[in-house]
């Protein structure tokens, strides 16, 4: 929990058990792709994925490869896994952004096989 006082008056507000960081290439992939990679720690989970959503959603207009690390990823709940489904389907819809999701544990691993995504999160 972070404390923060302002004006006399205190604030508490719960550390978020997931964050993630964005870092944009220089460089270009081998097809010639500007190349961002949003690095993924903590609990993707109902209180946590409008967080990614807000991250990697205004990255896929901008088009090129953008490349959702989830290897510091502890735990994806359904609502964390609808939000990574969302984001591959306006991906593929805006058609010039290539997303791809790397490092997945195998615990996530199991849960896109059990859920028939494994596919989807293959392409």
């Amino acid at each position: 929990m972070i404390i923060s006082e302002s004006q006399g008056e205190m604030t508490f507000k719960p550390v978020s058990s997931f964050h993630c960081e964005v870092e944009k290439s220089k460089d270009r992939d081998e097809l010639g792709n500007r190349v961002t990679t949003v690095k993924c720690c903590g609990r993707l989970v109902s209180e946590s994925a409008g967080e990614i959503k807000g991250v990697v959603h205004p990255l896929i207009p901008v088009g090129g490869r953008i490349i959702v690390n989830l290897g510091d990823v502890s735990h994806l709940d359904s609502s964390g896994l609808g939000a990574l489904v969302g984001l591959k389907a306006s991906a593929i819809r805006q058609g010039f952004c290539i997303l791809e999701f790397a490092n997945l544990r195998p615990r996530i691993l199991d849960l896109l096989r059990i859920t028939n995504l494994t596919q989807l999160f293959s392409s």
